[in-house]
């Protein structure tokens, strides 16, 4: 199976994971059955754009974060540059009273 398949798995049971999820509770959610799931988590098995979209939504991402770990695109580009304006008055905060 491809590289991608295999990094999406991982980044997909590494989510489930951390949100404490069996892969049935996963699964369900998802509307995929958990031996699907099974193999997708471990590269065996590729998915569909629908598939891949159901199972960022069960897991509260997005499909650039399992596809390539980190979020992409204008949107999130613009809110990172306004939560950086609210970080650099901090730091310099910070370094004022030391």
């Amino acid at each position: 199976m491809k590289k991608i398949y295999y990094e999406a798995g991982s980044k997909i049971r590494f989510l489930r994971e951390e949100k404490h999820y069996t892969r049935e509770h996963l699964a369900e959610l998802a509307d995929i059955s958990p031996k699907f799931l099974y193999e997708v988590e471990n590269g065996q098995k590729g998915f569909s754009a629908d598939t891949l979209y159901r199972l960022a939504e069960a897991l509260d991402t997005n499909s650039d974060y399992i596809l390539f770990g980190k979020y992409r695109g204008k949107i999130y580009d613009e809110a990172q540059r306004i939560l950086n304006l609210f970080e650099e008055p901090k730091k310099r905060n910070c370094y004022r009273n030391n």
